[in-house]
């Protein structure tokens, strides 16, 4: 007997042991053969069921439903598709090497920041993280549709807006009221941080404040017509530190006793649940 033969033979017993014997057809009484109760197609689908645990026939009358699996923890790979998109455009900003268009972005935001942070947004969903959910799908979202505005030629938003004619006001106040819009977003996201942790807090506080910045910037314009650079370079700084501060939570988020020889600290406020209790524990001791 061949070693395909022989595991072909085990999922069979295996089969029958969970599922039942495949069925055959059978003659009644009348001699004309019975419908059998599972039809091929069936019983293949009840033995991929059977050989890996999964679907309403693996354990007939056990069956649980999605929330009663174990699910990684989706928060980590969208905060770093989070913080490496805003790292690389933060530090255009802020005039670093002199790079004076933010293209290189359209690649990150497009497929990290927007795709991968729009897939850890929906795997928030599905272990019932309605914060985290709404926050990650809304940036990667953002990063979307930033790099939508960016692609050169594709869309032509900016070419619509007169973004490279002689008066881009209208490319400039676009942009300006798409940032204001954002920061009013992060903003209602802040405040459901203020039971959470510092670290966390952080973040949400440091983007809140490249919003702002970078929308004033496109909306209050220099002397020359374009976005205030000073006010630019500003928010490009509060835009790395929320980049940092996104990579700080996502390692805290990461790292545990399996695979790292420190615990991130993230401070819980004094006045959050796990502060509370932290504090009752405190005073106990030293009573």
């Amino acid at each position: 007997m061949s070693a395909t033969e022989a595991i072909n033979n085990a999922d069979h017993a295996q089969m029958e042991k969970d599922v039942g014997p495949t069925p055959s057809p059978q003659n009644g009484d009348n001699g004309a053969p019975m419908q059998p109760q599972m039809s091929a197609e069936e019983h293949q689908v009840a033995r991929a069921a059977a050989r890996f645990g999964y679907g309403p026939l693996a354990h007939p009358g056990l069956y649980k439903s999605v929330e009663g699996r174990k699910f990684a923890n989706p928060a980590p790979l969208g905060l770093s598709a989070f913080a490496l998109t805003t790292f690389v455009l933060s530090a255009i900003n802020m005039g670093t090497l002199d790079i004076a268009h933010p293209n290189i972005v359209v690649g990150l935001a497009f497929g990290y920041g927007g795709l991968v942070q729009l897939l850890a947004g929906m795997w928030e969903m599905a272990v019932g993280n309605t914060f985290g959910a709404t926050a990650l799908s809304s940036y990667g979202g953002f990063w979307i549709a930033f790099a939508i505005v960016l692609t050169p030629g594709g869309f032509q938003i900016g070419d619509a807006l007169g973004e490279s004619s002689s008066d881009p006001s209208q490319f400039y106040n676009s942009m300006g009221l798409f940032l204001m819009g954002w920061f009013i977003f992060t903003t209602i996201m802040l405040f459901c941080t203020l039971k959470s942790t510092v670290a966390f807090f952080m973040l949400f506080f440091t983007l809140d404040l490249t919003f702002l910045l970078l929308g004033v910037a496109y909306l209050q314009r220099g002397p020359d017509g374009h976005p205030n650079a000073n006010v630019q370079k500003a928010g490009g700084l509060f835009g790395f530190l929320a980049a940092f501060a996104a990579w700080y939570n996502a390692l805290a988020g990461i790292a545990d006793t399996s695979n790292s020889f420190f615990i991130i600290p993230v401070a819980h406020f004094p006045w959050s649940p796990t502060g509370r209790v932290r504090r009752t524990k405190t005073d106990r001791e030293l009573a």
